[in-house]
């Protein structure tokens, strides 16, 4: 386990890479004997020092639901991050220059909770029976750590995203709001425009198989630190897309047919 002064350090390493655009040293080569638990411990300090400086709570993200992903980190398990209420951007939102460092954009379904998420025996039902409603989104991703040490060549792993905020950046979510029991979320699906040319479809079958298992595995992860999901939050479920890079003047299209649609600038 990493001492609290290592713990303490590295959270103020990522605090100066986002203040920075300056990104830091890979976390697992800094400290090579570093568990999940240590991983998870940064990414709660580095959220509390957010806390700290007035920022709110509003939700949380899950990672590396699809087996591909999962296979490319050598991980059976998804991983989370923690949403704050200055990564949310309205629908059609121009994302200013220097407001990220390495972004990158994935099309999610969103959950918005009506009710408290408290227990680690929930089913997919439970998570219905607790979602106000879904919407389509578009997250964005950053890097605060680097994807891969300039100087060995070495990619990061799956403790430097987890320690990075499971790499969650900014949420854009689209205007129409649906019913979950309304729909087979396995086949809900975007099909997601760069500057008017298709770049990538999906469908949420790729999240677990069913997006609502994703919440179903988070309110169970947050059970074991006596913390759960709560009524108000939304909660990203996952990409059925592999992440898009961005550059400036892109504009993003993410058409979910019937469920909505959801777009954003860079500038």
């Amino acid at each position: 386990m990493l001492s609290v002064a290592q713990i303490n350090d590295a959270v103020q390493r990522l605090d100066l890479a986002e203040q920075s655009l300056q990104q830091t040293d890979l976390m697992s080569l800094m400290y090579p004997d570093m568990t999940m638990e240590d991983a998870y411990a940064i990414q709660y300090g580095w959220v509390e020092h957010k806390l700290q400086q007035g920022r709110k709570l509003i939700g949380h993200k899950i990672g590396l639901t699809s087996r591909a992903m999962q296979q490319a980190l050598n991980i059976d398990i998804p991983d989370s991050g923690i949403m704050l209420d200055d990564m949310l951007f309205a629908d059609g939102a121009t994302i200013p220059k220097g407001r990220f460092i390495q972004p990158r954009i994935e099309a999610e379904i969103a959950f918005v909770m009506k009710k408290d998420l408290v227990g680690d025996n929930l089913s997919a039902e439970d998570i219905l029976d607790a979602t106000d409603y879904i919407a389509p989104s578009l997250e964005i991703l950053d890097t605060r750590i680097y994807r891969k040490c300039p100087a060995t060549g070495v990619a990061r792993n799956v403790l430097d995203t987890i320690a990075d905020n499971a790499a969650n950046a900014g949420i854009v979510m689209g205007q129409q709001k649906t019913d979950p029991r309304s729909v087979d979320m396995r086949w809900l699906g975007a099909i997601v425009a760069v500057n008017g040319s298709i770049e990538s479809t999906g469908l949420g079958a790729a999240v677990l198989n069913d997006p609502a298992l994703g919440i179903v595995w988070l309110a169970e992860r947050l059970a074991n630190y006596n913390d759960h999901i709560r009524a108000g939050e939304i909660v990203l479920s996952g990409s059925f897309i592999s992440p898009i890079e961005t550059k400036s003047g892109d504009h993003f299209y993410a058409d979910f047919g019937s469920f909505g649609s959801v777009n954003l600038y860079f500038a």
